[in-house]
């Protein structure tokens, strides 16, 4: 299935339908003419730099509130299964 341009041109009744060149946008797919930046007459961004390379290496805090949840769960504030609780509370009595 090819894609076409969903811009509605409002004074023909109708949408516009090019193939080439069309893009994926938020609210639609475009042409080249029809794009937010042709539609407010000014020149198409440069594409950027994308992800930066560290983005895939950084921590999550979820790594930290695994440590959190394991105490939790050791003190017997959350709630968990038996095995759990005892996995739980020798990890936690192991590392401090």
């Amino acid at each position: 299935m090819t894609a076409s341009c969903g811009h509605w041109v409002g004074a023909e009744r109708r949408y516009c339908g090019a193939t080439d060149g069309v893009r994926r946008y938020v609210n639609s797919t475009v042409c080249p003419a029809h794009t937010p930046s042709a539609l407010a007459g000014r020149p198409e961004p440069e594409p950027g730099p994308g992800m930066p390379a560290a983005a895939w290496v950084t921590p999550s805090p979820i790594s930290d509130s695994r440590i959190h949840d394991q105490r939790a769960i050791a003190s017997g504030k959350r709630r968990s299964s038996s095995a759990a609780y005892r996995a739980a509370q020798a990890a936690v009595h192991h590392t401090t």
